[in-house]
């Protein structure tokens, strides 16, 4: 029997598997912050530094802990990871199988081995503390480094719009660390490079994504824009613009339940990908 296939799904958090922002459920209130006070500030902050927005805001993060008298350990940004809110159909439901659950099944039905992916500019700590994070074979966020006390003293990586699609390099060859940058660097052939991007699915929300969506689609991948279905009518025409600008292939609302139109689509292209690699007949 041959070998499944490696194929990856690829995933944004925020505002992808889910609703809002992960700092403002619990962090930013407990720093004695206003989520829009505590966004605007990182603004300004980046603007008169001339700096990264994601790096600002995790040093403002650093800031208003240490002046709360909170300081910033990976067991606490764990536990506010903990109440995110993910979208419907994420976790397993009352017939014991979630999303993760289903899309394998289906996988290995079409001789395909799904893996799961985050690239994120959230905070992998955070992401850590979430109860879907044993469903991903790796996350590659934004996150702190440490003093010897285990207290966090500076931002180690900063995952921003651009910086998004080199992981998906890094998937695609196999390099699962932000570090390694020889061989991410060097030549390998194709057909070595364990997840070519024709077996790779990306799902992103906003103007984060949008480069990686635009280098998903043009390399032979695939891109889902999806979106938080309670937003309003201008947020989904936005998202639904990728469509005629060429830089998504569907869009959907983030409803990972059983028969959504999301659940549909991502069925559809993982048959798509086994036709395309011969390990299922066209029908």
């Amino acid at each position: 029997m041959a070998k499944p296939l490696k194929t990856a799904l690829i995933y944004d958090f925020d505002g992808t598997l889910a609703r809002g922002n992960m700092q403002e459920v619990t962090f930013i209130p407990s720093v004695g912050m206003d989520i829009g006070d505590f966004w605007g500030a990182a603004d300004t902050l980046t603007r008169e530094a001339d700096g990264d927005n994601i790096l600002m805001y995790m040093q403002l993060m650093l800031q208003r802990a240490r002046e709360n008298e909170q300081p910033i350990t990976r067991k606490l940004l764990a536990e506010h990871g903990e109440d995110v809110k993910l979208f419907d159909g994420l976790r397993s439901d009352l017939t014991g199988k979630g999303w993760f659950d289903r899309i394998n099944a289906i996988g290995a039905k079409y001789g395909l081995e799904i893996e799961h992916y985050i690239i994120s500019a959230g905070l992998e700590e955070m992401i850590d503390g979430c109860p879907i994070r044993p469903e991903f074979r790796h996350v590659f966020a934004s996150k702190f480094v440490y003093d010897d006390n285990g207290v966090a003293i500076w931002p180690a990586v900063g995952v921003n719009y651009t910086t998004k699609t080199q992981y998906l390099f890094r998937i695609n060859k196999g390099v699962l660390n932000h570090w390694e940058h020889e061989k991410i660097n060097r030549f390998m052939a194709d057909d070595d490079r364990p997840v070519p991007f024709e077996r790779m699915i990306f799902l992103g929300d906003g103007d984060t994504d949008v480069p990686t969506m635009k280098m998903m689609h043009t390399k032979g991948g695939f891109s889902i824009a999806v979106y938080d279905p309670r937003n309003s009518d201008r947020d989904q025409q936005k998202i639904y613009g990728l469509i005629s600008e060429d830089r998504v292939n569907f869009v959907a609302a983030a409803d990972y339940r059983e028969g959504s139109a999301l659940d549909l689509i991502v069925k559809g292209l993982i048959g798509r990908i086994a036709i395309n690699a011969g390990t299922l007949a066209a029908v």
